[in-house]
C-alpha cells in the first residue's frame, strides 16, 4: 500500500469477524491480508439519469467519483476489488458512460480480479466492463453482498444503506458519512459523490447490529473517528 500513513491506518484499523481490515477516510475498505479494496455505492451516471427525467444536476458526479477511486486503487494497488452493487445509478447506466470513463475503469481493473455485485439500482452486467458480475461473493470468511441480511451473518460487508452517524459534543452537532459495524458484520459508506447518507439509528438498521458493540467509524478529512455506539445521536 502506498500513500497513507501510519497514524491514518492504525486510526481504521479494525476486526470484521476475525480479519484485520483498514477503514479508510476516503470511504473504501481495505483488507490487507487478502490485498481486497471494498468500495460501495458508487451511483456513477447518476446525473445522466437524472437528467433523462427533467432534473438537472451538475453533469460531473461519474468523473468526481472515478478519480477518488482511481486515487485509492492506486494507494492500495489490489489484487481484487469488490465493487458491493449500485455501481451504476439505473440498469442503463454503464450503457450511457462515456468512453474517456469507460477506459478508465478498464485500466484500474487491468491485472487484477474486478468484481461487480448486482444491486437494487444495477441489477444486471454493465455493458462493456471487464470484471464479473456477481450476487455476492464469499472469500475466507467474508461474504460481500449489496443489501445486508435480515438475519445474523457473521463476516459480513454490505452497503445499500448509505450509513452515517450524528454526535452531539460541547453544544455541537457532527454528522458523517460512517462505516457500522459491530465486530459481527460491516455496513459501508456510499462512495458516490452525489450519494445521501441515513444515520445508524435509523429504524431501517434494526437488528442488524448489536447495539452493546456497534461502532461507527466515521470519515473525517484526514482519518477515520471510532465512536462507540452509546455516543451515537439520532438525526
Amino acid at each position: 500500500m502506498k500513500g497513507r500513513s501510519k497514524d491514518e491506518m492504525v486510526a481504521g484499523c479494525i476486526e470484521i469477524a476475525g480479519e484485520r481490515a483498514i477503514c479508510d477516510p476516503r470511504g473504501v475498505l481495505y483488507f490487507p491480508a487478502l490485498e481486497l479494496l471494498a468500495v460501495s455505492d458508487l451511483h456513477l451516471e447518476k446525473g445522466s439519469s437524472f437528467a433523462r427525467r427533467g432534473v438537472l444536476l451538475p453533469p460531473y458526479d461519474t468523473a468526481a467519483t472515478l478519480e477518488r477511486l482511481g486515487a485509492v486503487v492506486e494507494a492500495y494497488a489490489p489484487r481484487i476489488v469488490i465493487s458491493l452493487g449500485d455501481s451504476f445509478h439505473d440498469p442503463e447506466g454503464s450503457g450511457r458512460l462515456p468512453d474517456p470513463f469507460r477506459d478508465r475503469l478498464a485500466a484500474m481493473a487491468a491485472g487484477r480480479d474486478w468484481f461487480w455485485i448486482t444491486g437494487n439500482h444495477d441489477p444486471v452486467a454493465p455493458r462493456g466492463l471487464p470484471g464479473e458480475t456477481v450476487d455476492e461473493v464469499a472469500i475466507g470468511g467474508l461474504v460481500f453482498r449489496h443489501e445486508p441480511s435480515a438475519s445474523t451473518v457473521e463476516g459480513e460487508v454490505a452497503g445499500h444503506l448509505h450509513p452515517c452517524a450524528r454526535i452531539v459534543q460541547r453544544g455541537r452537532s457532527v454528522r458523517r458519512r460512517c462505516f457500522a459495524s459491530d465486530g459481527r458484520r460491516m455496513i459501508m459508506p456510499a462512495f458516490g459523490s452525489f450519494t445521501g447518507s441515513l444515520n445508524v439509528l435509523d429504524r431501517a438498521y434494526a437488528g442488524l447490529f448489536l447495539r452493546e458493540t456497534l461502532m461507527a467509524y466515521m470519515l473525517g478529512t484526514a482519518r477515520i473517528y471510532a465512536i462507540a455506539g452509546s455516543m451515537l445521536r439520532p438525526g
